[in-house]
């Protein structure tokens, strides 16, 4: 058994630390001396590396105690996530390193690194944090898993290859690209329809550090983002009239980025808790309305088929970041007019 000074030296804390863990019932020793010295045992030692490992995560105090004092504890889980959250940091060093080593040379050999080279360093340091707390990345399962980043290069690959071959967007081959793309989004973002709106806002501000992270540039986002829209118009087609499909066409073109800026907004203005009378909540709805009806026309006709569809055709909805919790803010917005 070890001595709270013993144990306190191998796991690099301090004494007092150690004390206060056991003050609040964090880690309470096993036995003590003949003089009254903590002493701890293999399975404190083991509580202490999970009880690190977890506030390593970000996890409060108080609730690690809750947490490992319940019955979904597990090392294993614990160890599996700090494995996973490892892999994930060694694939981003890697990439650091690539990027430096390229920078090292370039330097070496007398020659000055243009400003974009420059900025695709900064920006690979800072990308995934500009866009979610820390928190937020480690529900992000494309952050955590490399092998997820691995597959997204892959992806990228596919729709290279499309693109290079003159398959047009319209294709039957790009729109079942295309179905593949959203399913793994909707995967590899856990679902949360806020991470997919910054996913794609990420890409679209960091474009050096998305193509160097997966060779995605934005002459290919662009061809992505048209495969998904012609996906997606075919289903359209079923519920909507041609000349608001065409005035859909237009609209998706030319100001079809402007939706994932607005729903960016509005999903934190949701996780703020605005609530939907103050003034904040109601312009948000104006800008929502306004883009609508650019999009889909002033007919009550169209807007009612609109929803109809979206409401019957779960596709229409992946990868939009527009959930039922969306829906149900601007609903109340309006009815606190």
């Amino acid at each position: 058994m070890l001595k709270v000074g013993e144990l306190a030296a191998r796991a690099h804390l301090t004494v007092r630390t150690l004390h206060h863990y056991d003050s609040i019932g964090l880690l309470r020793p096993s036995a003590r001396s003949d003089a009254g010295y903590r002493l701890y045992n293999r399975q404190d030692v083991a509580r202490l590396q999970q009880i690190q490992a977890l506030r390593g995560f970000g996890m409060a105090l108080s609730d690690i105690g809750k947490y490992l004092d319940s019955p979904e504890a597990s090392a294993l889980k614990i160890v599996e996530r700090q494995l996973s959250t490892l892999e994930r940091q060694i694939a981003q060093a890697a990439h650091m390193h690539e990027l430096l080593l390229q920078l090292r040379q370039q330097l070496a050999e007398g020659e000055e690194p243009d400003l974009s080279t420059w900025l695709t360093t900064l920006e690979q340091m800072t990308m995934y944090e500009k866009h979610f707390t820390k928190d937020e990345l480690e529900q992000l399962p494309l952050y955590r898993d490399p092998g997820l980043q691995a597959e997204w290069k892959r992806m990228v690959g596919q729709a290279q290859q499309l693109m290079d071959t003159g398959v047009a967007p319209s294709a039957p081959e790009a729109k079942a690209f295309a179905l593949r793309w959203l399913e793994r989004l909707e995967h590899d973002s856990g679902g949360n329809h806020a991470f997919m709106l910054r996913l794609t806002s990420m890409v679209a501000r960091h474009p050096q550090a998305a193509e160097h992270e997966f060779g995605l540039t934005p002459a290919l986002m662009d061809y992505v983002r048209t495969a998904i829209g012609e996906l997606k118009f075919d289903v359209w087609a079923k519920y909507l009239a041609p000349d608001v499909i065409e005035r859909m066409r237009r609209h998706h073109a030319a100001r079809g980025g402007e939706w994932v800026a607005l729903g960016e907004r509005v999903h934190d203005a949701i996780r703020r808790r605005v609530a939907p009378s103050l003034p904040e909540a109601k312009e948000l709805a104006r800008q929502w309305g306004e883009l609508f009806l650019d999009m889909v026309g002033p007919t009550p006709e169209a807007t009612e088929q609109f929803r109809r569809a979206n409401k019957c055709e779960p596709i229409l909805r992946m990868g939009s970041g527009i959930s039922d919790e969306v829906l149900d803010f601007l609903r109340k917005v309006h009815e606190a007019r």
